[in-house]
């Protein structure tokens, strides 16, 4: 403990992504939260050969439930979220060919009388998006009771998952 901070400490940055939002960058001294998924879906994209990622916080699995909503807020939805995230990754360089990504939450937060089963379904509408794109996830965290929180680091590309009972840890290079 204690001592001088060092120059990376002073310089380093976050974004704070809300729910129903997005965020991507190709700053190496950034690093990318969002907190407490429960039935909401945290996809984390990384592409180590450009150090450059980001976060989409979903809400809801279909953006016809609200097409009014998804025109403001599209980052709510994993259709219209996808589309807007994978735009903002390419125009940082990211590539289909290297892009690692991980997904956590669709909690069931209200244990079994979840009878919308909103997490599962946007886990399901998630999982369908990245089947079409020819993509696929290096590892998820999903389903169970509990919330999780992630922050991704550019720099290394390290994910941090936290839960209410202990902290884990995920490289994405």
């Amino acid at each position: 403990m204690g001592g001088s901070p060092t120059i990376g400490s002073i310089f380093a940055q976050r974004i704070v992504v809300g729910v129903g939002d997005m965020a991507v960058s190709n700053n190496a001294n950034m690093t990318i939260s969002t907190y407490a998924l429960g039935s909401c879906i945290g996809l984390v994209a990384y592409d180590p050969f450009v150090s450059a990622g980001g976060i989409l916080h979903i809400m809801l699995p279909d953006s016809t439930l609200s097409p009014d909503k998804a025109q403001v807020q599209p980052s709510m939805f994993a259709d219209t979220g996808w589309e807007v995230f994978w735009r903002a990754l390419v125009s940082l360089r990211v590539e289909k060919r290297r892009v690692k990504i991980f997904m956590a939450g669709g909690a069931s937060v209200l244990g079994q009388s979840d009878m919308f089963k909103i997490g599962e379904r946007n886990a399901i509408a998630m999982r369908n998006i990245l089947q079409r794109e020819g993509l696929s996830t290096v590892a998820e965290e999903i389903g169970g009771q509990n919330n999780r929180t992630l922050h991704l680091q550019l720099k290394e590309g390290d994910v941090e998952i936290k839960y209410p009972t202990g902290t884990k840890q995920l490289s994405l290079k």
